[in-house]
């Protein structure tokens, strides 16, 4: 369960184009069981109308600090005292600097000023705004005074430029918020994770691939990491974030994932082999472009490592090893077959023919199988497969089995 289900979260809105980002955060704060209660700026309202909040969380949304029905009441300390904590997503440079100074010129800033409830802001600016030495001194002050800063991150922004200063993605906000709250179950164990595709090049411009995106494999490397595990993720070729405090090793072939693997073992306690590494290779790889010319063309293909088989049986093995089986059909059979024949502790099998799970999508759904019993766990995003399956294995880790 996530460490954010039962809590009161108000989440502040300010202005700014990331204001649309915040509609997506509020959905998957719920989703992690909070309660949310949104506090928009006025410049917000210019981004994103209340609405949408309102259908998103079914409370309506406060923005005025001069709210005659609600402040009859004392409304924002009602506020204040309500919020478990405080989330600002985004944080303007307007809205740091007032907090900084103490100001609480708005709802939003005396909620703020009023409230005990510990306070994390998201920032999101122009990059020369962000780097600018007052907006610093800023934030230096509130990260002084206790608050949470997460991120800013690097890339394109909507102004054209490039750097720092884009809100976190959504998910990424909420793994950080549930950090804190987490249970470390994972305290102290270190975790080596694969994930993604493998692209095995035909020449310059074709490969041999998959449909992997990578989302469960990176999903289980942010909850380990949310857990406590130091994590080791060795990522095929995808367009992922990688999760906070993850050592992160990008390759490209499956003998490269096979060598980063194998390098990586010494002193792991567990490994998941969550990528879908190729089974076939071309046996030769053409320097220059393959032409069009025949009416027909043969490939010959050879066999690729298999990764999870040889850390099953290698000499520095971690305690668990735990493979995944995506299967179209007879799933419980090939599942259990793998499990037999690679010398595995734990097998997770999906059904990637199924609709909405699997291969490019956000859900998931597994059937974990050891030698001795069965797990299901239920369709749910990956983030939360993901929680759910290094439950078990937590659990196996701890019971010594």
């Amino acid at each position: 369960m996530s460490g954010l289900a039962g809590q009161r979260i108000l989440l502040g809105v300010t202005g700014g184009i990331a204001a649309y980002k915040a509609a997506d955060l509020a959905r998957r704060l719920q989703d992690a069981g909070a309660q949310v209660q949104v506090v928009m700026t006025d410049a917000a309202t210019q981004f994103v109308t209340p609405m949408t909040f309102q259908a998103l969380t079914g409370r309506p949304v406060r923005s005025s600090l001069w709210d005659a029905a609600a402040e009859a009441a004392m409304g924002h300390i009602e506020l204040a005292r309500w919020a478990d904590r405080i989330v600002i997503a985004p944080a303007s440079a307007d809205l740091i600097a007032r907090l900084a100074q103490g100001m609480g010129s708005d709802l939003l800033s005396t909620i703020c000023l009023a409230s005990e409830a510990p306070i994390a802001l998201a920032p999101a600016m122009n990059r020369v705004m962000w780097a600018n030495a007052a907006t610093q001194a800023n934030v230096a002050t509130l990260r002084a005074r206790g608050m949470q800063v997460l991120g800013p991150g690097d890339g394109d922004q909507a102004c054209g430029e490039v750097g720092a200063g884009r809100m976190l993605e959504p998910m990424q906000i909420v793994n950080a918020l549930d950090t804190s709250a987490a249970p470390a179950l994972l305290a102290g164990r270190r975790l080596l994770i694969s994930a993604g595709p493998t692209f095995e090049d035909l020449d310059p411009v074709r490969f041999l691939g998959n449909r992997s995106s990578g989302k469960m494999g990176f999903a289980l490397a942010a909850e380990a990491s949310r857990m406590g595990a130091q994590v080791t993720l060795v990522a095929g070729p995808v367009s992922l974030c990688t999760p906070d405090r993850v050592q992160r090793i990008d390759v490209r072939r499956a003998v490269q994932m096979r060598d980063a693997v194998i390098a990586a073992l010494p002193g792991q306690d567990v490994f998941i082999s969550a990528a879908a590494v190729a089974d076939y290779m071309p046996a030769q790889t053409e320097s220059r472009k393959i032409k069009k010319t025949a009416a027909s063309l043969s490939l010959e293909l050879v066999r690729t490592p298999d990764i999870v088989s040889e850390v099953a049986r290698h000499a520095q093995r971690p305690t668990l090893v735990v493979g995944f089986a995506a299967e179209t059909n007879d799933v419980e059979q090939h599942a259990l077959g793998k499990l037999k024949s690679k010398g595995l502790d734990l097998i997770a099998a999906n059904d990637v023919a199924a609709e909405g799970i699997g291969f490019e999508s956000d859900d998931n759904a597994l059937t974990v199988y050891s030698t001795s019993d069965r797990h299901a766990i239920e369709r749910g995003s990956k983030s939360e497969v993901a929680r759910r399956l290094l439950e078990l294995i937590a659990a196996r880790l701890e019971s010594g089995a």
